[in-house]
C-alpha cells in the first residue's frame, strides 16, 4: 500500500473529533484490493463501524454523510473506498 493512504488511527481521530462516538472500529482492507486501480494510485480501502448518538433519527444516507464529511479531503486520493456501518446506540448489539 502506498504512503498516501491514511492510517486507521488518523481516520479514527478525525471521526472522533467530528462526532460523539460511543464506539468505533476502523479496518484497513487495502491488502484485499492489491492491484486494483485505486490501490495502485495510493488510495486505501477501509471499513468503518461506528456507533454515535449523532445518527439517531437519521436515514442511511445522512449517517454516511456524517462519516464522509470529516474525511472528504482524503477522498479519492488517500481513501479510494470506504465501507460504512453507522448505528445509533439503540441499534448497536
Amino acid at each position: 500500500m502506498s504512503h498516501l493512504a491514511p492510517t486507521i488511527h488518523e481516520i479514527e481521530a478525525r471521526l472522533r473529533a467530528a462526532l460523539p462516538i460511543a464506539s468505533i472500529t476502523v479496518r484497513d482492507d487495502s491488502a484485499k484490493h492489491h492491484g486494483h486501480a485505486g490501490a495502485a494510485a495510493g488510495g486505501g480501502h477501509f471499513h468503518v463501524s461506528v456507533v454515535s448518538t449523532a445518527f439517531a433519527g437519521k436515514g442511511r444516507l445522512a449517517r454516511h454523510r456524517l462519516v464522509y464529511d470529516p474525511l472528504c479531503d482524503w477522498i479519492p486520493a488517500r481513501i479510494h473506498a470506504l465501507s460504512i456501518d453507522a448505528r445509533d446506540p439503540s441499534e448497536s448489539s
